[in-house]
């Protein structure tokens, strides 16, 4: 208990989180660090909330962003946890793995990297950058994902490394998503200060899978496994979850009061949009929004 205590603390500091305020607003009970990625601004006035997550991507960002995010973030007393994302958001020929890793490898794409990480050195929140995650994905939502290992290894360093050389303000997240294989991707203790899970509970998929609902200790727990035997402290980088209203607040009770079970654990970051990618078995766009993730059974 001493030890979790202690690295919840240290991890605390280096993300540079303050001490959790004691009502919240919209936070689920607990006292695990808590963040969300929230452009609805559901969580603005929630002191519980201690990291703000953005999603950005390398091509086509308008850099000024990043300070109006860095302002935010300030005035509520929170670190920001930066997904940069590998490509541009604006359909085009550059959106391919190919072109991706042709074009790191070659150097082609260090100017769009230089130009994100000049912006993260002048920034007074606690910056976690978070690069080209969830890659050992096979969906093929990401053009990063399901590389060659080495291929992906490499680029994460070139491109973290670079990062560094800017921005030496900055923490560095490695995150997949959890899946079995994920060991193949890991950069190397020098390149990785947290390690990042996405863990997103839909209670029809599961209905489907295992003929019951599973809880969050119960979905994250291999996830968890597989990212806590690098040694790293463990950030849910993204967390959603949807169903019938018991199942919603079973999720809700759980997610910041699991601390014991999953000792290297020390944040949870809410995932607090509509689904982006489909999902399989024809689930479509589940909505993690709060207001949205309650289901009514009957329909």
């Amino acid at each position: 208990m001493a030890q979790t205590a202690a690295l919840l603390t240290r991890t605390a500091l280096a993300l540079g989180l303050s001490a959790l305020a004691s009502v919240a607003a919209a936070a689920p009970p607990g006292t695990l660090p808590y963040g969300a990625y929230d452009p609805g601004g559901d969580y603005a006035d929630d002191p519980e909330v201690v990291i703000e997550h953005l999603f950005v991507p390398w091509q086509d960002v308008y850099l000024p962003s990043l300070v109006e995010a860095d302002a935010y973030a300030r005035e509520r007393n929170r670190a920001l946890l930066v997904t940069l994302e590998p490509w541009t958001w604006t359909r085009s020929e550059r959106n391919t793995p190919e072109e991706l890793r042709t074009g790191i490898a070659s150097g082609a794409y260090d100017e769009y990297m230089s130009a994100v990480c000049s912006v993260l050195a002048t920034l007074d929140s606690p910056v976690t950058l978070r690069w080209a995650h969830e890659m050992e994905h096979s969906d093929g939502q990401f053009i990063w994902s399901n590389w060659n290992p080495p291929d992906y290894v490499a680029a994460f360093r070139h491109m973290t490394s670079l990062c560094r050389g800017l921005a030496s303000n900055i923490r560095v997240m490695w995150s997949p998503a959890g899946d079995p294989g994920l060991e193949a991707y890991y950069p190397g203790d020098a390149y990785v200060d947290l390690v990042g899970l996405s863990v997103f509970g839909l209670q029809a998929n599961d209905l489907l899978e295992v003929g019951r609902a599973r809880g969050f200790a119960e979905t994250l727990a291999p996830r968890y496994a597989r990212a806590a035997a690098f040694g790293k402290p463990v950030v849910v980088a993204e967390l959603g979850f949807s169903g019938d209203a018991a199942y919603v607040a079973a999720w809700d009770s759980a997610v910041r009061t699991v601390g014991d079970q999953f000792p290297n654990l020390v944040g949870v970051v809410y995932f607090n949009q509509r689904e982006v990618y489909p999902w399989p078995n024809d689930f479509g766009l589940p909505d993690w929004r709060l207001d949205h993730r309650v289901i009514d059974p009957a329909e």
